[in-house]
């Protein structure tokens, strides 16, 4: 099958190319937009990326096309209207898990990182500053840690976690049995808020989770606490989150995704103003840690997402379904 491949960097033409066995491929640099779509001229299917756009009018021009699969290299899909989809006979398909372990990773680094103040501790040494104040970080073990979502990668989380010696409570509308047998105490989110003293997030982006962590959950944080975001950028409100900054109310904030994230990461930015004001407050903060969704970024996660991608293509080339196709 002829492929198109939306928003790629060198590092997913290796692995890609490696996994695509006799489908031919078309790399392009360019993002997926309404704009960018009628690019996928003469391919049965296209791969688009997390910050890709698959609305009306990008559907409507796949099916113009002959387009009749998109395979996202992500686990999310909120980023694609599924009723569009639905009514241009377009499947989608996803990547519902490449390598949980990553992101679980990721995550503890993070939480790690804020705590014994390691980014800005790297940062003095390279300019010969030796000096300890400003650098006191806290003991984790018995610390309290709450996990928000259970999947894969939040029980990973929860497991790494654990093994520190934390106490572990987590929130999810369907508990997971080995996280109870595992000691992991599930309770309401207001709850699991007021207690812990880290809280890591780990939702899909729908309209009922999307701004989860507002002014109103914040009110029920416990003082000085540190808040990890490594799953959706629309999960908290980020100008809720500087006020609670400002305020003391988050001590420590670590992110690998940002709400409005399409128009910086996967970029090289260096050389160009960041005209996102609010991210541009973000970055001013010494108790801030941000990476550009890096969190899924390893060798195991890349060769995962490769190959179920082709699988799917394969699948849906020889039977007309994909194999891990969105409902």
């Amino acid at each position: 099958m002829d492929v198109t491949i939306f928003s790629t960097k060198p590092h997913d033409r290796q692995f890609l190319a490696a996994a695509a066995g006799s489908h031919r491929l078309r790399f392009l640099e360019a993002r997926l937009t309404p704009e960018t779509a009628v690019l996928a001229r003469g391919a049965g299917a296209v791969s688009a990326f997390v910050n890709d756009r698959i609305d009306e009018a990008v559907l409507e021009t796949f099916a113009s096309l002959g387009v009749r699969l998109v395979a996202l290299r992500s686990a999310g899909f909120n980023n694609v209207d599924l009723a569009a989809a639905a009514r241009h006979g377009v499947t989608i398909a996803r990547v519902p898990a490449y390598s949980p372990e990553a992101v679980s990773e990721h995550t503890v680094a993070l939480i790690l990182a804020l705590d014994r103040h390691i980014h800005r501790a790297y940062a003095r040494v390279r300019e010969g500053n030796f000096a300890l104040e400003g650098l006191l970080g806290f003991n984790l073990h018995g610390r309290t840690v709450g996990v928000v979502g259970t999947g894969r990668i939040g029980r990973g989380v929860a497991r790494i976690m654990a093994s520190f010696g934390c106490r572990v409570v987590a929130f999810d509308p369907s508990p997971d049995p080995d996280c109870v047998a595992a000691g992991v105490a599930y309770m309401d989110l207001p709850d699991l808020l007021a207690i812990a003293d880290v809280v890591s997030l780990h939702c899909p982006l729908t309209p009922q989770t999307r701004h989860m962590i507002d002014a109103t959950a914040i009110g029920s944080l416990k003082r000085g606490m540190m808040l990890i975001n490594t799953s959706r950028g629309g999960l908290i409100d980020t100008r809720a989150v500087i006020d609670a900054l400002k305020a003391g109310t988050i001590g420590l904030l670590g992110l690998d995704v940002y709400e409005e994230e399409a128009d910086l990461f996967f970029e090289d930015l260096s050389d160009q103003v960041i005209r996102d004001d609010v991210f541009a407050r973000l970055q001013t903060l010494p108790n801030v840690l941000i990476t550009g969704h890096q969190g899924f970024f390893t060798v195991e996660a890349l060769r995962a997402i490769a190959e179920t991608t082709f699988a799917d293509i394969t699948a849906f080339e020889t039977t007309g379904r994909a194999i891990h196709a969105v409902p």
